[in-house]
């Protein structure tokens, strides 16, 4: 219930946002008419439409898109016709002459006619509603975008249904009154004739010119300059509240997220983590019991160890891991899982190696990444998700603390807290009987990408590529907005801050772009000490070779991991690559990667 308030409250403020302007001059149309036969079949048929194209499009792929392609098309014919038809009151005559004559006859079959005047006056706001639906593609924030990832990942489903509808719902309702406003504004110039076919004749002027910028991309253009960051701020902000009402709760209800998505903190333990007596009998460490540890079944293979059940995990707490290989954040965990298996003999790791992008769910990568990392703990490889759904998981890394019992008794989502989850490991295993029992923490030597972030300097955050999660992009002239699934010539200039475009032929998938043509660049503003691009080669396996520079210069002393200082370097894997660690002073800074051979796949940026 909190989540669909949350995604309800999120469509609200999108009124607040640049998005909706595109979709004003359609609604607005609607103003000074019934709200009953005319605004609320319109609000009512754009949200449903909206909510099913965004549903489908975050479950079922690029057929998804092209389908929606096709209803744009539709779409702006409609509304098109329906503009002429305000501008030129002849033309809405003629076009609406077929609809009055069968209005008409069934007028002479029953004796009151309101009734299909009412219906007839309904079909076609409800028909406008969908259309406008069809064009609707409102600002990626952070309560949609959870919303989105959600059903993402957990596949079609009635909740996530209904929370793109709660945040649809939302948008319609702020929408119904401004239009509140606006029919006052019309009932005040129902006594000047004039003026009210002036304004009728200014609202077709409206819808056609929103249909002329849509159709051509004007609109992300504009959008783009205009940013949405004011409304972003105050859907975190809601983001953040709930966050601290959970982490409040925790000590009372713990190991409940409240929805697909949401980003919530590791709990707090309840009474701390006493020291005690190593006997197994006598030793409580105060950690409550969140629950009974889910079943291991459903990995499509086990690496490093044969499969694993429950069963033969109890007697040995047992830390599960959520992680996949070219998350960024995972990546920074791993050296503290390593260190813990080395320095806790008793404790058992399972890393679970649930994936993100479809390259990661092939065997051949996860192995490379396991020798890559150093990892020789267990990993059951969790392609099909009945292992993260077990656990009704939602992060990437997650760890849960599972006792000598089965029953876990702590959690953390997303890195950090590091010397608290190892207190967690002792407590654990001295609940177990084991003795003498290290009392200390680790501090890993950890290199390149997998080195703690630089928190104090982060002002960019993880941003996609790929058009079913791809945000901030900008692009100059009238191909402003991402072609899915398609070659395109594209062009950006100067970038602002967390912002990103395009140079060359490319072509944007679901989840990547693909650079066609060599020379081709990816272009973006950003503030952190290390940048992190998650790259593939060549769809023939062959590498690609790429030049970084940072603001039109070689990165000298700030170049990452992954290349030379003059910014040389070559996608040989699928994987993460760390590109940018700046030297000395953090700022803004202007990265561009040029690759000079074609086929190279660039997915998610990360920063640290």
């Amino acid at each position: 219930m909190t989540l669909l308030i949350l995604a309800f409250v999120g469509g609200a403020l999108t009124i607040l946002s640049p998005c909706i302007l595109p979709v004003l001059p359609f609604v607005f149309s609607r103003a000074g008419l019934p709200f009953a036969t005319s605004t609320l079949p319109m609000l009512a048929g754009m949200a449903l439409t909206f909510a099913a194209v965004a549903s489908l499009a975050s479950v079922a792929g690029g057929w998804v898109v092209h389908f929606n392609e096709f209803g744009r098309i539709a779409a702006l014919v409609l509304l098109g016709v329906f503009g002429l038809s305000l501008l030129l009151p002849r033309l809405a005559d003629t076009l609406t002459a077929p609809l009055v004559a069968f209005g008409n006859r069934l007028a002479a079959r029953h004796a009151d006619a309101a009734p299909a005047s009412a219906a007839r006056a309904i079909g076609g706001s409800l028909l406008l509603g969908v259309a406008t639906g069809m064009l609707w593609a409102p600002c990626a924030g952070p309560i949609l975008g959870i919303v989105l990832t959600g059903a993402a990942l957990r596949g079609a489903s009635v909740q996530s249904t209904l929370l793109l509808v709660a945040y649809a719902a939302g948008a319609a309702t702020s929408l119904a009154i401004a239009l509140g406003v606006g029919g006052r504004l019309f009932a005040a110039m129902r006594g000047s004739l004039g003026a009210a076919q002036g304004l009728r004749r200014g609202l077709g002027v409206g819808v056609l010119a929103g249909v002329v910028a849509i159709g051509f991309g004007a609109d992300t253009g504009l959008l783009a300059r205009l940013g949405g960051d004011k409304t972003s701020r105050i859907e975190q902000g809601l983001i953040d509240a709930l966050r601290s009402r959970n982490q409040l709760e925790a000590s009372n209800n713990v190991g409940n997220t409240d929805g697909p998505g949401v980003l919530l903190a590791a709990n707090d333990m309840r009474d701390g983590i006493s020291d005690g007596p190593t006997d197994r009998t006598n030793y409580r460490s105060g950690l409550p019991v969140e629950g009974r540890m889910p079943a291991l079944d459903g990995a499509v293979e086990w690496l490093n160890s044969p499969p694993l059940t429950r069963e033969q995990l109890r007697g040995k707490p047992t830390l599960v891991y959520f992680w996949t290989y070219s998350c960024i954040n995972c990546i920074r965990t791993l050296p503290y899982l390593r260190a813990w298996a080395e320095k806790y003999p008793g404790l058992q790791i399972v890393a679970v190696h649930t994936p993100e992008f479809a390259f990661e769910k092939k065997s051949e990568n996860i192995r490379r990444a396991l020798a890559d990392f150093r990892i020789q703990f267990p990993v059951a490889v969790d392609s099909d998700y009945k292992i993260w759904r077990a656990f009704d998981n939602n992060y990437w890394p997650a760890a849960y603390f599972v006792d000598a019992n089965g029953q876990i008794r702590h959690h953390q989502f997303g890195e950090g807290d590091y010397a608290r989850s190892e207190q967690v490991i002792q407590a654990l295993l001295k609940e177990a009987g084991n003795r003498n029992v290290p009392t200390d923490t680790v501090t890993p030597d950890a290199r390149g990408a997998q080195a703690a972030p630089d928190l104090r300097n982060i002002g960019s955050g993880e941003t996609y590529l790929g058009y079913q999660q791809a945000t901030d992009f900008e692009a100059t002239g009238f191909g402003g907005r991402l072609l899915p699934d398609a070659p395109r010539d594209y062009q950006v200039g100067s970038p602002r801050l967390n912002h990103w475009g395009l140079k060359g032929n490319w072509t944007v998938n679901a989840d990547n772009a693909t650079v066609n043509r060599a020379d081709g660049s990816v272009v973006m503003r950003f503030r952190a000490r290390d940048l992190h691009l998650v790259l593939g080669p060549a769809a023939d396996g062959k590498a690609v070779r790429f030049i970084v520079t940072i603001d039109g210069k070689a990165p000298g002393a700030s170049h990452g991991a992954d290349i030379d200082a003059a910014g040389n370097g070559a996608v040989t894997a699928t994987r993460l690559y760390q590109l940018v660690r700046q030297a000395g002073d953090v700022g803004e800074r202007t990265f561009e990667i040029r690759f000079l051979d074609p086929g190279a796949k660039a997915y998610v940026f990360t920063f640290g």
